[in-house]
């Protein structure tokens, strides 16, 4: 009877919260408190912070091998604070976009903001401002056409703010790799980035690493590469539950040796490959095989090889994201610095949460969703629940024409930062 009676109270007490944001006009709303929002948002960047800094010190160490575990480093409680990762100030620049001109940033702006960026680029990123900064406008700024590496794994690293800026609404987070991911990215470049937002927007209401995944696929081409890799991933590991490294050669024989998944890719010899495709694989990697378990996923995430810290830090954001700042083990939270500075931003970490709390207030009201308070005065989020359509594949290898989109003489002198030889 104490049972049922628990049970029952239970289903009143979601009936109440439901009640909070009801189906307007054929519109779903999903629920969830400002509260909340804030423990997962602050998690979701702690996140990153861990994966990248317990996997830094073997980034590119190991390209095309498996990491020995003795070669996997120990945890320190200061590792946590990587004020200097370019896996975190890059996507602080597209933020900053956001702060300055709202929800509404032109493709055009955001290209103009991360031309004017100061600091050291490679691979997509550095192409894509290159093209950027000589007046090639975007989308042409991340076509294969003038970006060599536009396949590789730049928007995958820096995508995360996307996911993290709009809870539960995967498909905004994919609108926004269209602006942002566009400047250095494109094809399964772009989708390994809008891959990785809609998992972190999904983790806001979804704890299961599988169920994240497929969230994350639903966003991209069921067409493309990058979708049949991560499709592939989940198959292994439903056919080795229990056997990481067994899965892991799988994907490294198909995605590491098979020329046919490296047509666009960056780096072909000993072992190196920044291809958004398997690095993606890795992420996923440590989230299913870590099964929850933060450690876990760190450390699978990281000696799968090649890029070790930005794939470890994608997939420990979202995870984190999961648990909320709350739930965290102490480990990554005690030595955090909250007023320091992350390189070339306006933002210390206690900075980036309070402009995080406002852009996704604003996310959500500009999706057409509302902000309320319950019986307590406590903020209620009703979110929209939008559908996902991806659109045709593309791939650079084969990719479409171009936009011929160029900056005018107007727009170029808003661009004080000059590409350097």
């Amino acid at each position: 009877m104490r049972k049922a009676y628990c049970l029952l109270t239970i289903v009143l007490l979601s009936a109440v919260a439901i009640a909070q944001c009801p189906a307007k006009d054929g519109i779903v709303f999903r629920e969830l408190s400002g509260e909340r929002y804030t423990d997962r948002m602050i998690a979701a960047w702690i996140g990153q912070m861990a994966g990248v800094g317990w996997g830094a010190p073997t980034e590119f160490r190991f390209n095309g091998s498996i990491i020995p575990e003795e070669e996997f480093p120990a945890w320190e409680p200061e590792m946590i604070n990587q004020y200097v990762q370019d896996d975190l100030y890059v996507e602080m620049t597209f933020i900053r976009s956001l702060e300055e001109y709202g929800w509404k940033v032109s493709l055009r702006q955001a290209g103009i903001d991360f031309a004017n960026s100061k600091y050291e680029l490679w691979h997509a990123n550095k192409f894509g401002r290159r093209n950027l900064r000589q007046g090639i406008a975007p989308p042409d700024s991340g076509h294969p056409q003038f970006n060599g590496h536009a396949d590789d794994i730049d928007y995958q690293i820096e995508a995360d703010f996307s996911g993290i800026l709009t809870p539960g609404m995967p498909a905004v987070a994919v609108e926004l790799g269209e602006r942002f991911g566009r400047l250095m990215n494109y094809g399964d470049g772009l989708y390994g980035g809008q891959f990785v937002g809609a998992m972190y927007s999904e983790a806001f209401f979804e704890t299961s690493p599988k169920k994240l995944v497929e969230a994350g696929l639903r966003a991209i081409p069921a067409d493309s590469q990058y979708h049949e890799c991560i499709s592939d991933v989940l198959r292994w590991h439903d056919e080795y539950p229990d056997d990481w490294q067994t899965a892991w050669k799988w994907i490294d024989e198909k995605y590491q040796l098979n020329p046919d998944y490296r047509k666009g890719s960056c780096g072909n010899e000993d072992g190196f490959n920044i291809d958004a495709k398997i690095n993606g694989a890795y992420i996923v990697m440590g989230l299913l095989y870590g099964k929850g378990d933060p450690d876990k996923t760190i450390e699978i995430a990281t000696r799968c090889g090649q890029d070790s810290d930005c794939n470890p830090s994608s997939a420990a954001g979202v995870l984190f994201t999961t648990l909320g700042y709350s739930k965290l083990p102490e480990k990554f939270t005690s030595a955090l610095k909250r007023d320091v500075k992350f390189s070339f931003t306006a933002y210390t970490f206690d900075g980036l949460i309070t402009v995080c709390e406002k852009l996704a207030r604003e996310a959500i009201l500009n999706a057409g969703g509302s902000i309320k308070k319950d019986e307590s005065g406590k903020e209620i989020f009703c979110i929209p629940v939008i559908a996902l359509a991806p659109g045709k594949a593309e791939q650079c290898w084969t990719p479409g024409p171009i936009a011929n989109s160029r900056f005018t003489e107007e727009e170029m002198a808003k661009i004080t930062e000059k590409e350097r030889p």
